[in-house]
């Protein structure tokens, strides 16, 4: 049978082009209870840190006009309790398994990449986006010559792909992501969360401990899709394009400005089910339309 769906990143075949993203869907255990997660062409785990978080105090999840913010803080078991107790479940779903790594200095990031290596996940993903104390609490992700360094250590480190996940806060989406393929990334991924703001006007105080939080959602679908254009525009590895992604649509729009694959996350808060009749969306679509493969279109516009 044909596979009209399948997709190729950095030499590992996915079997379509929907990734489940970090952060919204945990390890795949809860929604392997509504439908096979299985079929997914991959799942981004939690993001993981090298030692374990308890995440934020106070309100994490915000819901917005056509979206969500959310200021969680990487609550997570840390990698080895990942490796130990997550990694053997995700395994045995036969789908592609991306660990996504954050951190707050370089050393913790490259200690987290040594102990994955040894196991049999198929990317890293790096998510740039997180505090790095040694610049003054300056994001990764911001500066591009920090970015560099960040991920040119991180290459250096790594025996499995390097994804590096883009936050939409970067100074300039194009120039970090020249920076980031300069320093040998293998795949981008992008766009993480838009830094945001609510208030409460009762108590009269913002409505996150950390004031300012993450926006998500399908608020952020056309400033996503824009910065995926112009990123596959600029750099010759494979691009993953998330952000506001709702509808077979969306994916369609993605793929068609260049992504390679794309990554749902919001979306499955809301619909648990979507990523199941994305898929089988897709796959219709391609029929009606006459693809053979969905790649056909990658990157037409």
């Amino acid at each position: 049978m044909m596979n009209r769906l399948s997709t190729t990143i950095n030499g590992i075949t996915f079997k379509n082009p929907i990734i489940a993203a970090s952060g919204c869907y945990g390890f795949g255990r809860e929604y392997n209870e509504l439908y096979s997660v299985g079929m997914l062409g991959g799942i981004s785990s939690k993001g993981l840190t090298l030692e374990p978080r308890q995440g934020n105090k106070g309100i994490r999840v915000w819901e917005t006009p056509s979206g969500m913010m959310n200021s969680v803080g990487l609550q997570n078991p840390g990698v080895r309790k990942f490796i130990s107790d997550e990694l053997p479940f995700m395994e045995s779903l036969g789908t592609v398994v991306i660990a996504n790594l954050g951190g707050s200095l370089i050393e913790d990031y490259i200690e987290g990449i040594e102990l994955l290596n040894s196991t049999s996940v198929d990317f890293i993903e790096l998510n740039i986006s997180c505090p790095n104390v040694k610049t003054g609490g300056m994001a990764l992700g911001i500066k591009n010559e920090v970015a560099y360094e960040a991920v040119l250590l991180a290459k250096k480190a790594s025996k499995k792909p390097l994804m590096v996940k883009l936050s939409p806060n970067a100074e300039n989406i194009v120039e970090m992501a020249k920076a980031c393929e300069a320093a040998g990334a293998d795949s981008l991924s992008l766009v993480n969360t838009f830094k945001a703001m609510a208030i409460d006007i009762h108590k009269r105080k913002a409505v996150f401990d950390n004031i300012y939080a993450g926006l998500s959602g399908a608020a952020i679908k056309p400033m996503a899709l824009r910065m995926v254009h112009e990123v596959c525009k600029n750099v010759s590895i494979p691009v993953i394009g998330l952000g506001g992604i709702y509808c077979v649509e969306d994916i369609i729009e993605f793929i068609m400005v260049g992504a390679s694959a794309v990554q749902v996350g919001t979306a499955n808060f809301t619909h648990p089910l979507i990523i199941s009749t994305l898929i089988k969306g897709l796959e219709d679509y391609c029929i009606d339309q006459n693809i053979n493969n969905i790649m056909d279109i990658k990157g037409i516009i």
